[in-house]
């Protein structure tokens, strides 16, 4: 018998919208290599490996093309197959140890809410290859952070954000890991948008993405004055985060929905 596998979209209370992340439940522990081609044969922004601990479950993620140390979506999708196949309890925690050490979720009513660690940006300046590749004319540019080798640019209005168009190649090329472009939204229903972009890891435009929230989180509670924010990814999928600050810690919450089960063979 193989491994389980299940195709889940993330972010997202509707099939076929939000992120989709493949999950995969492992009998044991597998070689990196092993997941690595897994992730490259589901061809997703990103795949889940979870193998069970005493006090929880070890976590992996991994995109077409490396290993990443954080990911939100492929997070939430794992905590929604953890309960919906009953490996934990409704009530029960989810516990995940994972390189950027354990992080948590919980049920609350259809939404699950992870539990990461903050990253907020620094000031810096945008590389003018990085905005070139983006499209962005420079005065549409506001004020710049960067996070490790990710930057982020918030941009002067929704529109602005929803217009660019990257050229894959030269982004590729910028001097940046990925980009998350953001700005306040122009519907009162939300409170900012985003976009983020990285193909250096495999993924031109990601459809949603739980883990910038660790630094837009932080952002937008400073700049508009309030700890909890709803956020809305403005890819062609789309999707929705519930985000609040507090403080080292970043709360994110989303919906999910299961569209594919089956096993792996190889």
């Amino acid at each position: 018998m193989g491994h389980t596998i299940r195709q889940v979209d993330a972010f997202t209370a509707t099939p076929f919208a939000g992120n989709p992340a493949a999950v995969c439940v492992l009998t044991e522990p597998a070689e990196a290599a092993w997941m690595q081609q897994v992730a490259r044969e589901m061809n997703l922004s990103e795949s889940a490996f979870l193998s069970r601990q005493e006090d929880g479950f070890d976590l992996r993620w991994f995109t077409p093309t490396v290993e990443m140390d954080l990911c939100g979506h492929a997070t939430l999708a794992s905590a929604h197959i953890l309960w919906e196949d009953e490996y934990l309890r409704p009530d029960e925690t989810a516990r995940f140890h994972t390189r950027s050490g354990l992080l948590t979720a919980t049920r609350d009513g259809s939404w699950i809410e992870l539990d990461f660690p903050a990253a907020p940006a620094a000031a810096a300046e945008a590389p003018r290859e990085l905005v070139e590749a983006l499209g962005v004319a420079p005065t549409s540019v506001g004020d710049v952070g960067k996070v490790q080798e990710d930057y982020l640019l918030e941009v002067d209005s929704e529109a602005t954000l929803r217009a660019i168009r990257p050229d894959f190649l030269r982004l590729e090329r910028a001097p940046a890991r990925a980009v998350m472009v953001t700005s306040r939204s122009d519907s009162p229903a939300y409170d900012f948008v985003v976009r983020v972009f990285g193909p250096r890891v495999g993924v031109p435009e990601d459809p949603v993405t739980g883990s910038v929230q660790c630094t837009l989180a932080p952002y937008w509670s400073q700049r508009l004055g309030k700890r909890a924010l709803l956020a809305y990814q403005a890819s062609p999928r789309g999707g929705v985060l519930r985000v609040r600050a507090d403080g080292e810690r970043v709360a994110i919450g989303g919906r999910a929905i299961t569209v594919l089960r089956g096993e792996l063979l190889a």
